[in-house]
């Protein structure tokens, strides 16, 4: 069965929560954490611990970076409390001695990745949600197979629902060069492992290449990315509809990517081949995956991947820290938003205490079931002292924050219930005023091309647009 262009991938999660129910019910098991538990699991034994490319920094070395980081910032509790909450919960180092470089939209993200796949020396580990049999899902293809042809190993774990639209023959092109490609979580239980669960599925969206270089963020590879949200098309469009209904075909795509060189690239190799060995798929080839590292820039960086499997999502907890430590602003920029209630509780109590806490989220959407869920929230927020924004003429699929300008964060994960309790998500999170800066500039364009969500004109909504805000409301836990 082939899937239409115009049905993304988030509309067939929500087509395959009515289709699969009762198995889905059956398999309700994920929760997500108490405020007690958060604060049990993330109470800091000692103060945060920096790692450098000969291994774990000093206590006193460590104060030192972490005291440059704060140089010229607002006074903030990220660099104390919350980041010695972070490393209790994460676990995996904060790294120096890295280079960090900000993509916009789909464009900029494919010339860079290409362009590393094409100078790739080793291998090529790539892990994706979406990977679609269009323009831009055959130029990697190729890009790939000619890599593969001369020697450079490459591997490749793509979501079996995400690509549920892509011909198997497509990926059989692929292997038959010998690519290594696993579909994760088949959506045949015959074909998946014993604890087959449907509803998990990998969000993921990484590339590592000859374990130097790599990309993250919530772009995955298709044709929809193909033009700037800020190009001429997309500046052009009708103005963007608020019933929640599908976007124009003309609309661009918003989206957000990091490209990291330096220590953190080994955290994230780490991370793909663990999750490559969590699908029992083939050995991977005999690569050198963890080259010597070297300090590639100054930025500081923590690597965050989070799965469905644990107690509950490190990177929503690790986000929920941020916020409540905040003391200046909460700048969120989000696809898909339907928050549970500690959520919610976390941005009312930092806007009450007087932060400046602004979200970004669509006019419209490809999935409505989320676009209204999350607008049943909004009175509330509003009522709270939350500033409400939404993104015209384009579909937002951003996942990034910056909390008091200098704690930032860019990757796959929505700020949804099943991001937190569904999904395989990646994270990374970039400390310091110097990209901060990067990420306000970004913030403030989307600012400038949103629309203002004011309460009064709000409570004065159809009594259509609140009646389709509780039945999504209902299924807030499976979006």
């Amino acid at each position: 069965m082939r899937w239409s262009p115009v049905l993304s991938p988030r509309a067939r999660a929500s087509w395959l929560v009515w289709i699969c129910l009762p198995m889905l019910v059956l398999g309700a098991c994920s929760r997500l954490p108490t405020h007690q538990a958060l604060q049990a699991a993330g109470e800091p034994t000692r103060p945060a611990r920096l790692a450098g490319v000969h291994g774990p920094l000093s206590a006193a070395q460590s104060r030192a970076v972490l005291a440059r980081l704060e140089q010229g910032g607002v006074p903030t509790d990220i660099f104390d409390r919350h980041l010695a909450i972070e490393d209790a919960l994460v676990g995996s180092p904060m790294s120096t001695g890295n280079r960090v470089q900000l993509l916009r939209d789909g464009p900029a993200t494919y010339r860079a990745m290409l362009d590393a796949i094409e100078q790739a020396r080793d291998h090529i580990n790539m892990e994706t949600y979406i990977l679609e049999d269009d323009a831009v899902g055959q130029r990697f293809a190729q890009a790939l197979l000619a890599k593969q042809r001369q020697g450079v190993q490459v591997h490749l774990m793509h979501d079996s629902l995400g690509t549920l639209g892509t011909p198997e023959t497509f990926f059989n092109t692929l292997s038959d060069a010998g690519v290594r490609v696993l579909a994760f979580n088949p959506l045949n239980p015959a074909l998946a492992g014993a604890d087959w669960q449907i509803n998990r599925r990998n969000h993921r969206k990484l590339l590592v290449v000859d374990g130097e270089t790599a990309f993250l963020g919530g772009i995955n590879i298709s044709n929809v990315y193909s033009g700037g949200s800020f190009s001429r098309t997309a500046r052009t469009s009708r103005p963007s509809r608020t019933s929640g209904a599908a976007p124009d075909a003309a609309a661009g795509w918003r989206d957000t990517d990091l490209q990291l060189q330096g220590p953190v690239v080994a955290e994230l190799q780490k991370l793909f081949l663990d999750g490559w060995a969590s699908q029992n798929g083939p050995p991977v080839a005999d690569r050198r995956y963890f080259p010597e590292p070297r300090a590639m820039g100054r930025q500081v960086v923590r690597a965050i991947g989070s799965s469905p499997e644990e107690p509950f999502s490190l990177i929503y907890a690790t986000l929920l820290s941020a916020i409540a430590s905040a003391q200046t602003s909460v700048h969120l920029t989000h696809a898909y938003f339907a928050p549970d209630p500690l959520l919610l509780a976390e941005l009312e109590a930092a806007a009450q205490r007087g932060v400046a806490v602004v979200l970004i989220l669509p006019a419209n959407t490809d999935s409505w079931l989320v676009f209204h869920a999350g607008r049943s929230h909004y009175a509330r927020l509003l009522r709270a002292g939350v500033q409400l924004h939404e993104r015209r003429n384009v579909v937002l699929h951003a996942k990034t924050a910056l909390v008091d300008g200098v704690w930032s964060t860019v990757g796959s994960s929505n700020l949804d219930w099943r991001s937190f309790l569904h999904n395989h998500e990646l994270n990374a999170v970039v400390l310091g005023k110097d990209f901060g800066d990067q990420m306000q500039a970004m913030f403030e364009d989307d600012l400038a091309a949103s629309n203002p969500v004011r309460l009064d004109a709000w409570e004065d909504r159809s009594t259509l647009l609140r009646l389709k805000e509780w039945l999504a409301r209902l299924w807030e836990y499976w979006l």
